[in-house]
């Protein structure tokens, strides 16, 4: 235990360096929101990956495939291939499209991009920027306040300590960070997590793989479609649709020193996630052999590093756990306090300092997380079920909007407006029917229903 310990000090010891090294360099609401669009191809691939597999990647993929074998990984098969083609066709046209030129101020902010990009009256621009706003802050709410449950229970198994203090604990330490450097602090500390992170997923199946087996593995278990319906297959592989609008990512896109860098992130990223995917799912598949009786499969990465490595390591690696919520965490955190300070704030006092503006959003971090804080109390919250919307939810309202908006003709503030209530709106009623039809995952009717709407509501002038 004291060797477990030790290791989460040095790492978070890291950590608040790395936020000292960004707060420096933090000098306006710019740097604080996009870290100056300063990001290179490397660090912009990993934070990428590191803010948006989370602890999935860590605990509730190794976990499924645990449980259903080989068919669980077409979702990560899904999300590669989403995660490509995201890179592939949207990053380097919204780096272009939200960036400084010809005499125009960049948008720094998701909501900012889509109220610059679509024609309309003012007031209906500002309303695409409201509701953007709204949709930003009702999810990220929700997903804070899981991270903090999921890494408040990391705290409390592995450092002995109750609830209570483990989540405040895990709170104080990532707004701190996020509060001081921003962005930056945020993408820096998420691109050493994504190492840490794909260390660690290399490391312990290879490992496993070479110890010897308790058990045989489950029949069917390396069965790619082993009792795999059609609607099953789609629903899985539709979670790839999701990353085009997610906000946490698209920001790494908008933070790039330009877009011509895309390129090269995009292989940086791919590489990151296909290794990490992969060691992910050889875990669960593992598992099996040498865990036969485990009774909770999403902490077959837990048992496995305790039991292979010793303590010293094992603490290394369980900080990887804690990489992995952190670096999702802090990501959203700053996005939803960003929103609140250039889409809320600067809209209401247009003459607000830069320096008003930054002291905003780093107030903005405190509100957002402090609300997320009083929903985690309760580790068996509801709260809970509502994040498997989030993602859904986020993609549904914001995908077809940016796609629209990057490759579509005639985009409106009307169509926008209203796309992003269908797909949002689709996701969560959707969620809450089930049988036939209904079992299909609320991504896939959402994100049409939208892509729809705003094709229907496009400027005919356009």
């Amino acid at each position: 235990m004291t060797a477990t310990t030790a290791a989460f000090a040095l790492y978070l010891a890291a950590l608040f360096l790395l936020a000292l090294a960004a707060w420096r360099k933090t000098r306006n609401e710019a740097d604080y929101a996009l870290g100056g669009r300063s990001l290179g191809p490397a660090v912009a691939a990993l934070s990428a990956g590191a803010s948006d597999m989370s602890g999935w990647l860590l605990l509730g993929l190794p976990g499924a495939v645990f449980l259903g074998g080989l068919t669980e990984s077409w979702i990560m098969i899904g999300l590669m291939l989403g995660a490509y083609l995201n890179w592939r066709f949207v990053a380097a046209r919204l780096r272009e499209a939200t960036g400084t030129g010809d005499g125009r101020d960049g948008a720094l902010t998701l909501p900012e991009f889509f109220a610059q990009r679509a024609g309309g009256s003012p007031g209906s621009r500002q309303a695409v920027r409201a509701l953007a706003t709204v949709l930003i802050l009702f999810f990220f709410t929700f997903y804070v306040s899981a991270g903090l449950v999921a890494g408040a229970r990391l705290f409390e198994s592995t450092l002995g300590l109750s609830y209570l203090t483990a989540l405040l604990l895990g709170a104080g330490v990532i707004v701190a960070y996020t509060m001081a450097g921003g962005f930056l602090a945020v993408a820096w500390t998420d691109f050493f997590q994504g190492l840490l992170m794909l260390g660690a997923l290399l490391l312990v199946p290879a490992l496993a793989l070479f110890t010897p087996a308790e058990a045989a593995l489950p029949g069917g278990h390396l069965d790619l479609f082993s009792g795999l319906t059609v609607m099953g297959w789609l629903s899985l592989v539709a979670w790839g649709l999701g990353y085009v609008g997610q906000p946490h990512i698209l920001a790494r896109f908008m933070a790039l020193r330009s877009a011509s860098e895309a390129r090269a992130a995009t292989r940086i990223g791919m590489g990151w996630m296909i290794l990490s995917g992969l060691g992910a799912v050889a875990l669960g598949l593992l598992g099996p052999r040498l865990l036969p009786d485990l009774a909770d499969p999403e902490t077959v990465f837990i048992a496995l590093t305790q039991s292979l490595l010793t303590p010293a390591l094992a603490g290394v690696i369980l900080a990887a756990i804690l990489a992995a919520v952190m670096s999702t965490i802090d990501s959203q955190l700053l996005v939803a306090s960003t929103a609140l300070a250039e889409d809320v704030f600067a809209v209401l006092r247009p003459t607000a300092s830069a320096r008003a503006r930054l002291n905003v959003g780093r107030g903005a971090v405190l509100l957002v997380a402090a609300t997320a804080l009083v929903l985690a109390q309760d580790p068996d919250s509801k709260v809970l079920s509502l994040v498997s919307y989030a993602w859904a939810g986020l993609g549904a309202s914001f995908g077809p909007a940016v796609l629209y908006a990057l490759y579509g003709k005639g985009f409106s503030a009307r169509g926008a407006f209203w796309g992003m209530v269908a797909g949002g709106g689709t996701v969560v009623l959707w969620g809450q029917l089930e049988g036939g039809i209904f079992d299909l995952y609320e991504i896939l009717p959402g994100f049409a229903l939208s892509l729809a709407v705003l094709y229907g509501l496009r400027n005919r002038e356009g």
